[in-house]
C-alpha cells in the first residue's frame, strides 16, 4: 500500500532534539509529522544532565510540571584524586535565565514527557516503527519514503510529503549522510563502562568524578534513587570480559560493600565521540542533535545541546512556514549553532584528558597544581560558578550591531564614543547572547517568570518608558506585523501609575527584585529586541532603534506579512502526565494491517 501524508515539517527520530522540536513548532500551531524507527521510546538511561538553557526551553512549552518530578535541582560535581581528595568543585548557584544551572535527570521519562506532551497538539502526529529509507527533495518540497514492516513480516511503504524535513536520528544519522555534509573530529580510543542501578546504595545525591590514575571512575546520583558509575577501560580489556557480573563486582567492589546484591539496569561499554558536522543545513533539510554533533559526556552536554538546536531551529521554521520570514533565514541556524557546538566539545575532550591521566607522575602534578590554585578565590570561584562554560554568544545571524546597526552581525564590544557608553559599568554587548529571566509583577500576576508575563514570540522591552512613546509610527506598524510584544520595565513602586498612563496593548512588568534595573544600569542599552528564542537581537539607546529594528528585520529576512499562527502564552501541560497520546501510535497490530 502507498499512501501520502501532508504535514508542514516531517522530523525524523523521536528523541529528544526531535520531540522538543516537534512541541516548538505545534505551540506555534504548524503542522507536524514524527517519524521514528523504532517500535517505541528508548527506555534506558541515557544523558544526565539537564541545564538551565534546558529548562527555559521547557518552560516555553509549558512543561515544567511534567519534567521537573524527574530532575535533580542544584546537581554538584566534585573532582576527587586517587586518595579521595576534593581537587575542584562545581556548584553553580546563579539562576539568572529563571532556572537552577545544573539539574540531575532521568532521560527516559524526560523524553517521555516531551512525547507526551505532544497529546496537546491534534496537528501534531507521531509513527512509531517508521523507518525513512529515502526522501525526495525538490525546489518546493521533500518527500519521505517510509518503511513499515508488520507483525507478519511483510514491509509496505508510506510517503510522507512535507516543506522541511529535520533529521534527529542520533549520531549515525542517514539524514546527514544524504547531505553530503562532513562530520569532524575525533573519537578517543577510551572506553568506559557505564553501570545503571536502582536503589541507589549510596544516597549521595550529587556527582563525583574521580581522577584515579589507577582507574578513572564516575558515580553519579540521580532522581528516582538511580546510581550511575562509569569506569575507563583499559586496553585489552573486552567488552565480553568487563560487562560480565564478576568483573562489574570487583570494579564496584571498592565503592560499595555487596556488589552482587545490587539492582541492575544495564552494563554497556561506550566510547565518547567529539564531532560536528560542517552544515546544519541543505535546501530543505536539516539536522539536529546527536545527528548534527556528538558530545563528549564530560560537561554532561549532549541532551542540552540538541534543546539549544531545537530553541534556534523552532521559531525560525514557524516564522517561515507562515510566511513572515524568506527561506533564508534558516541559513542562519547553522551560522548560530555550529560555532557553540564546536566550543562545547572542545571543553568537553579538554576536560575529559584532565580526569583520565593514568600517568602516576602527570598525576600528581595536576593535582597539586589543582590545591594551589584552589587557594585564589577567583579561580576557585571559575570552577565553582561553571564561567568556564562558553555561554551561547550569536556573532552571526539574526542580530543587529549595537554600534553600527550593522544587519547580521554584532560584535562584541559597544564601541560608541557617546558619553552613555563610555560611562557604562560594561560595554560587553548584550546582542547575541540570552537575555535574564528573573521575576516580575504585572496587573495579574506577582512574582512570575518574565517569560511567561511576556509570551513566546518577539518582545519589545524599555526600560522606564512606555515604547509607545519612544518609537516613530512606522516601527510600531512593522513590530505589529511581526507579531512582537511591547513591554514597559518599571520600578514594582512605579508599576500601578504606568498601568494608569500606559496603552492596554502595552505590558507593564514590576521589577520587584532590582534584577532588571541592574541589568539595565550596567548597559547603555535602555531598548532591548528580544527573538523568540529569549536571545537579543538588538539593545540600543531608544533614537537608534528604528535603525536598529530596520536591521533585525533584514536579517531575518522579515516579509511584511502579518503574524499569524505564534500564540501568545505556552500551552498547559497535560493535566495528565500518564494519559495516552492522543496522536497516533504505529503498534504492531497497526503494522500488521
Amino acid at each position: 500500500m502507498d499512501t501520502t501524508h501532508d504535514s508542514d515539517v516531517l522530523i525524523v527520530g523521536a528523541g529528544p532534539a526531535g520531540l522538543m522540536l516537534a512541541n516548538i513548532l505545534g505551540m506555534y500551531g504548524r503542522t507536524v509529522t514524527v517519524l521514528e524507527a523504532l517500535d517505541q521510546l528508548i527506555d534506558y538511561p541515557r544523558g544526565v544532565g539537564l541545564d538551565d538553557e534546558s529548562f527555559r526551553t521547557i518552560q516555553a512549552v509549558g512543561l515544567v510540571d511534567t519534567v521537573r518530578p524527574h530532575t535533580n535541582p542544584q546537581h554538584i560535581m566534585r573532582l576527587v584524586n586517587g586518595a579521595g581528595k576534593v581537587i575542584l568543585v562545581n556548584n553553580p548557584k546563579t539562576d539568572e535565565f529563571g532556572w537552577e544551572r545544573k539539574h540531575g535527570f532521568i532521560q527516559p521519562e524526560v523524553d517521555r514527557a516531551l512525547y507526551e506532551g505532544l497529546a496537546r497538539f491534534p496537528h501534531v502526529q507521531v509513527h512509531f516503527g517508521h523507518r525513512v529509507e529515502n526522501v525526495e527533495e525538490d525546489r518546493d518540497s521533500v518527500t519521505a519514503i517510509a518503511v513499515v514492516t508488520g507483525t507478519d513480516g511483510k514491509t509496505v511503504e508510506h510517503r510522507f510529503h512535507a516543506r522541511y524535513l529535520v533529521g534527529c536520528e542520533g549520531g549515525k544519522s542517514p539524514t546527514r549522510k544524504r547531505l553530503g555534509v562532513s562530520f569532524e573530529g575525533e573519537s578517543p580510543s577510551t572506553r568506559w563502562l557505564v553501570v545503571d542501578v536502582e536503589n541507589d546504595p549510596l544516597g549521595t545525591p550529587n556527582v563525583f568524578l574521580g581522577a584515579d590514575p589507577k582507574r578513572p571512575y564516575v558515580s553519579i546520583g540521580l532522581p528516582h534513587a538511580v546510581r550511575r558509575w562509569e569506569f575507563m577501560l583499559h586496553e585489552g580489556e573486552t567488552e565480553d570480559q568487563v560487562t560480565d557480573p564478576n568483573y562489574v563486582n570487583a570494579l564496584l567492589a571498592e565503592h560499595v560493600p555487596d556488589p552482587a546484591s545490587l539492582d541492575f539496569i544495564r552494563r554497556r561499554v561506550f566510547t565518547h565521540h567529539g564531532r560536528v558536522a560542517s552544515s546544519f543545513r541543505t535546501g530543505r533539510q536539516m539536522i539536529a542533535g546527536d545527528a548534527a554533533h556528538l558530545m563528549p559526556v564530560w560537561m554532561g552536554q549532549g541532551w542540552n545541546s540538541g534543546m539549544r538546536d531545537a530553541t534556534n531551529l523552532g521559531w525560525k521554521l514557524s516564522a517561515v512556514l507562515s510566511g513572515q520570514a524568506g527561506d533564508a533565514l534558516l541559513d542562519t541556524y547553522t551560522s548560530e549553532r555550529k560555532d557553540h557546538a564546536q566550543a562545547m566539545v572542545d571543553l568537553s575532550l579538554t576536560f575529559g584528558k584532565f580526569i583520565k591521566i593514568t600517568n602516576p607522575i602527570a598525576a600528581t602534578a595536576r593535582d597539586a597544581a589543582s590545591s594551589v590554585l584552589n587557594r585564589f578565590p577567583q579561580v576557585k570561584s571559575y570552577f565553582a560558578d561553571m564561567r568556564f562554560k562558553p555561554m551561547p554568544r550569536y556573532t552571526r545571524g539574526v542580530l543587529a550591531d549595537p554600534s553600527t546597526q550593522e544587519s547580521g552581525r554584532a560584535r562584541a564590544r559597544i564601541t560608541s564614543k557617546l558619553i552613555p557608553v563610555r560611562t557604562a559599568n560594561t560595554t560587553v554587548s548584550p546582542v547575541g547572547v540570552q537575555f535574564p529571566q528573573p521575576r516580575v509583577n504585572t496587573r495579574g500576576s506577582a512574582n512570575i517568570l518574565l517569560d511567561d508575563a511576556i509570551g513566546n514570540w518577539w518582545t519589545v522591552l524599555v526600560w522606564g518608558n512606555n515604547p509607545k512613546d519612544v518609537l516613530p509610527q512606522p516601527s510600531l506598524e512593522k513590530l505589529a506585523a511581526l507579531g512582537a510584544r511591547l513591554v514597559a520595565a518599571v520600578p514594582e513602586t512605579q508599576r500601578e501609575w504606568a498601568e494608569q498612563y500606559t496603552d492596554n496593548d502595552v505590558l507593564v512588568v514590576g521589577d520587584h527584585t532590582g534584577r532588571l534595573k541592574k541589568w539595565f544600569d550596567d548597559r547603555p542599552t535602555p531598548l532591548v529586541f528580544l527573538r523568540p528564542d529569549r536571545f537579543v537581537a538588538g539593545a540600543c539607546l531608544t533614537q537608534h532603534a528604528p535603525a536598529t529594528l530596520d536591521a533585525i528585520l533584514h536579517a531575518m529576512a522579515f516579509t511584511g506579512s502579518p503574524a499569524a499562527t505564534h500564540l501568545d502564552d505556552a500551552p498547559a501541560p497535560p493535566s495528565d502526565s500518564t494519559a495516552s497520546p492522543s496522536h497516533p501510535q504505529s503498534t504492531q497490530e497497526e503494522l500488521a494491517s
